[in-house]
C-alpha cells in the first residue's frame, strides 16, 4: 500500500532526474569519441565526473558566503552589484573550484599524454559540476528547467570547459617541453577565459529576463559555434606531448 502512495511521486523524480542528466550524459559522449589518438580509462572519466561534482557544492559554499558579504558593501540589483555578483563571485568561483579538481586530478596522471585530453578533462569536470547543478535546479522547479537548462546552462557549462581544457592542454604540453613560464601563462588563461565567458553569459541573461534575451541568445549561439569549432579543430590537430 505504501509503495503504491509514494510510486507516483518516485517515478516523477526519477524522470525529472534524467531530464537533469541526459544532456550532460550525451556531450560527455560527444567529446569523449572526439579523442582519436587514445582514449582515456573510463575509471579516470568517472573520477572526474565526481570531481566535478565536488566542485560544485565547493563553489555552492563560496558564493553563499561571499554573496552576503557583498550585500553589506553594495546595493542588491544595482549594475555595479551585478558585475561583481556575476564576474567576480559566481564566475570565479564556479570556475575556479572545476580548475584546482582538475588539475587535481589530471596533471600528473600518466594518462594525460595528448594535448586533446586536456579538452577531454575540462569538459568531463565541467558538466559534473553541470550535471550536480542541474539535477539540483529540476527537483525544486520541474520539467520546464530541465528543458530550458538543456539548451543554455548544459552546454554553457560545456564550452566554458572547452576553452579551459584548449589552454589546459597546451599548458601541459609546454611544461613537458621545459617552458614553464608559458605554461604558468597558459594556466592563468585557464581560469581567465572561462571566467569572464561564465560571467558574461550569467549577466546577459540577468540582465535580458525582462527584455526578450535576444542578446542572451546571441551569444549563447556564438559561444556554442566557436566551443563546437575549437573541439574540431583541437581534436584534429592532436598531438602526443609526453
Amino acid at each position: 500500500m505504501f509503495y503504491y502512495l509514494i510510486q507516483p511521486i518516485v517515478s516523477y523524480n526519477f524522470f525529472l532526474m534524467a531530464a537533469a542528466a541526459v544532456p550532460a550524459i550525451f556531450l560527455m559522449v560527444r567529446v569523449y569519441r572526439s579523442d582519436r589518438l587514445e582514449k582515456e580509462s573510463p575509471r579516470l572519466m568517472w573520477r572526474l565526473v565526481k570531481a566535478g561534482v565536488f566542485s560544485s557544492l565547493i563553489a555552492l559554499v563560496e558564493e553563499r558566503v561571499l554573496s552576503r558579504v557583498l550585500g553589506w558593501f553594495a546595493e542588491e540589483n544595482t549594475l555595479l552589484y551585478n558585475v561583481i555578483l556575476y564576474f567576480v563571485i559566481v564566475a570565479v568561483a564556479e570556475e575556479s573550484s572545476k580548475y584546482l579538481l582538475l588539475r587535481r586530478e589530471t596533471w600528473r596522471s600518466p594518462e594525460f599524454n595528448s594535448q586533446y585530453d586536456g579538452v577531454v578533462y575540462a569538459v568531463f569536470v565541467s558538466l559534473g559540476f553541470a550535471l550536480w547543478e542541474n539535477i539540483s535546479y529540476v527537483l525544486s522547479y520541474g520539467f520546464a528547467t530541465a528543458v530550458v537548462r538543456a539548451v543554455t546552462a548544459i552546454p554553457g557549462h560545456a564550452c566554458f570547459g572547452v576553452f579551459m581544457g584548449v589552454f589546459y592542454g597546451a599548458a601541459r604540453k609546454y611544461e613537458n617541453f621545459g617552458q614553464p613560464a608559458a605554461s604558468k601563462a597558459l594556466r592563468c588563461l585557464c581560469l581567465l577565459i572561462p571566467a569572464l565567458l561564465h560571467g558574461a553569459y550569467d549577466f546577459i541573461a540577468t540582465m535580458e529576463q525582462t527584455s526578450g534575451g535576444w542578446y542572451f541568445f546571441a551569444f549563447v549561439a556564438v559561444l556554442f559555434v566557436v566551443s563546437y569549432l575549437l573541439v574540431g579543430k583541437t581534436s584534429k590537430r592532436d598531438q602526443y606531448i609526453a
